[in-house]
């Protein structure tokens, strides 16, 4: 199936207004306090907010609308709740700002007290569109597939998922066992660390294939470029195979997927500064430095304070 590498590469120019915010919110989490920021801001300045329906969420906040109707998309909740929201705002060409109920993360940069003055700074176009790269999956019998942050292709249950990966039509690796991750730079720090592949700088135009524990045999994470195709045929095993796409499993049992990347899909809203990327990673302790060097520290800081 070919790609359509043109798909959802649009970018957009940062609004001189804000006349209509369109929300999605955590289905469980706390969000009173930013709730309450937001609808305090939009209401001093007659603005309309309304819901966004997205796969999953009930819970509903305010009236519902749709997403070519608003001028800016607010997350409010986690990673999780931010890329549901980019999902909903990429066809629209909209950009999303996130806002944390929790830990900042990667995508919600906006503690919840802030959401009243990120809302201002957009406003006034005194932001930064961050351009979202995604992962074009092509399946060989159904629609084609969007993922932000990752593909996970895992084992259904009982019985090795066989993977055989190729790059450009040129034959890479064949490997029995748990599946693979596909990622983007962005969601190289969740899945694909974790499983131990790569931490894809930002900047990092191209994607990454981490392999997951295997039986036997020798195959490396892939860094892939930009203008790369990567293909994999699968073949499940007694308990079948599970696609999940940005964490949420996929109705679909492919026999091969056909992945390339696509550079701009979709604009997060970021302000010059905010927090980085690798000191986010290191303040909620996913880079971790050697015990050595911590220990060092500790006798510094010691014998600072005895002196």
């Amino acid at each position: 199936m070919a790609l359509q590498r043109d798909t959802l590469q649009s970018t957009i120019d940062a609004p001189a207004l804000c006349a209509r915010i369109g929300l999605v919110v955590h289905p469980a989490r706390n969000i009173e306090l930013p709730l309450r920021g937001l609808q305090r801001w939009a209401n001093s300045r007659d603005v309309e907010v309304f819901q966004i329906p997205v796969a999953g969420q009930d819970r509903r906040v305010a009236d519902v609308g749709t997403v070519h109707a608003c001028d800016l998309v607010v997350a409010i909740g986690g990673d999780g709740t931010a890329l549901a929201a980019v999902h909903a705002a990429a066809p629209a060409a909209r950009p999303v700002l996130g806002v944390a109920c929790g830990s900042l993360g990667v995508l919600t940069l906006v503690a919840p007290n802030a959401i009243e003055a990120a809302l201002d700074r957009f406003s006034h176009q005194q932001w930064v569109p961050r351009m979202l790269p995604a992962l074009a999956v092509g399946q060989d019998d159904g629609d084609d597939l969007l993922a932000f942050n990752d593909v996970a292709i895992t084992r259904g249950g009982q019985g090795q998922v066989i993977v055989r990966a190729e790059l450009d039509r040129v034959l890479f690796s064949r490997f029995a066992g748990d599946g693979c991750v596909v990622s983007t730079p962005i969601g190289s720090s969740a899945y694909t660390i974790a499983a131990g592949g790569p931490l894809l700088a930002p900047g990092v135009q191209g994607f990454v294939l981490t392999p997951l524990p295997a039986h036997g045999g020798f195959r490396p994470p892939l860094v892939v470029g930009p203008d790369a195709t990567l293909r994999l045929e699968i073949s499940p095993g007694h308990g079948g195979v599970r696609v999940e796409l940005d964490g949420q499993v996929a109705e679909t049992q492919p026999r091969s997927l056909t992945i390339g990347l696509l550079p701009a899909a979709a604009t997060a809203v970021g302000f010059p500064d905010q927090e980085s990327l690798m000191a986010g990673l290191r303040r909620r302790q996913i880079i971790i430095d050697s015990p050595r060097i911590l220990a060092d520290d500790a006798r510094r800081i010691r014998r600072s304070a005895d002196a």
